[in-house]
């Protein structure tokens, strides 16, 4: 991949951080490099799970990392989230708010419950950090290199891998030969590969850690938080697919003529969304948009089945199309 992009890109990102999300990218980040979370404690017996509703089967996809296994219960209005010595009172929210600008507290005043699984992952990864004796009291991005390092370090990118992402993406390079680029790629897959590795760990967290949350609270934060492009267009009942980008951004830009012609060619059978990160940042951060542009596709139940990072050619989305069952 052309390294002038991949800056212009991040460098895009960074600036979007910059605008105001403060402490909240800093999290973010931090929860980009650990994920993996292992407790001693039994799981809840396989009776009890069935029995018990979780976010994941009420409120499907509020959720997205570690409370989707939380299951709701009632509790003391001040008391958000209990499981394993861990509990967060409504009040976190206070520090959070007075630290970012007025522009971000409007988007995180419908956006409470991601607030609420950041804290959650937060905590529970610094508990068993601790307990593994890594020091909490660094940075937690300094924490967390750490800590992925030691589970992720077993993890590469072949040549073949290499090559197809330069096959499916020539368009982003600029015509330049795989050889040149050929590096740059191998470092954004690796970086692609552990971001699904500890995504997938950070649910495993959740599934162990006996999380319950407050049912009156989840209910009221579910509405305001569905209340999106995203989410409306996943529980339409039709195919989606969503585009995560910015104006400015080259291969985003490249995108838009793509867009333009599905809305035309299935303007009764497909959903054809554009989500700008710039405008948008939480919703972005809640569905895990670390670069641009992203494609996710839906099925029409809203379960996604299929995302793409990168421009990614009309051809290419037709036939993605075509395996979901839209023609």
């Amino acid at each position: 991949m052309d390294s002038k992009i991949i800056r212009e890109n991040r460098t895009r990102l960074r600036t979007i951080e910059k605008q105001g999300i403060g402490w909240l990218a800093t999290l973010l980040a931090a929860l980009f490099f650990y994920s993996l979370f292992f407790y001693s404690q039994p799981l809840v017996s396989n009776a009890l799970a069935e029995s018990t509703p979780t976010i994941e089967s009420v409120y499907p996809g509020l959720a997205t990392g570690v409370l989707q296994s939380a299951t709701l219960a009632e509790m003391n209005k001040g008391t958000l989230l209990q499981g394993d010595g861990v509990e967060i009172q409504a009040s976190f929210a206070e520090r959070i708010f007075g630290q970012v600008t007025p522009g971000i507290q409007k988007e995180l005043g419908k956006n409470m419950f991601f607030l609420l699984e950041q804290e959650a992952t937060r905590e529970f990864i610094k508990r068993d950090a601790k307990a593994m004796g890594i020091s909490v009291d660094q940075h937690e991005k300094e924490m967390g290199q750490a800590y992925v390092n030691s589970l992720t370090r077993v993890l590469t990118v072949t040549e073949a891998e290499a090559r197809a992402f330069y096959d499916s993406n020539k368009e982003m390079v600029g015509g330049m030969p795989f050889e040149q680029v050929k590096g740059n790629i191998e470092q954004f897959l690796l970086q692609q590969k552990k971001q699904e590795f500890l995504d997938a760990h950070i649910k495993n967290l959740g599934k162990k850690a006996r999380i319950r949350l407050n049912r009156d609270w989840v209910k009221k934060q579910a509405q305001l938080a569905l209340d999106n492009p995203v989410d409306k267009a996943r529980m339409s009942g039709k195919p989606t697919m969503i585009e995560f980008g910015a104006t400015g951004c080259v291969p985003c830009d490249m995108m838009q003529p793509v867009l333009k012609n599905l809305r035309k060619k299935y303007p009764d059978k497909l959903n054809v969304v554009f989500v700008h990160v710039g405008e948008n940042r939480i919703l972005g951060a809640r569905f895990g948009i670390q670069s641009i542009p992203v494609q996710a596709f839906y099925d029409k139940n809203g379960e996604e089945v299929f995302r793409h990072v990168g421009f990614y050619a009309e051809a290419e989305v037709l036939k993605q199309l075509a395996k979901m069952g839209v023609e």
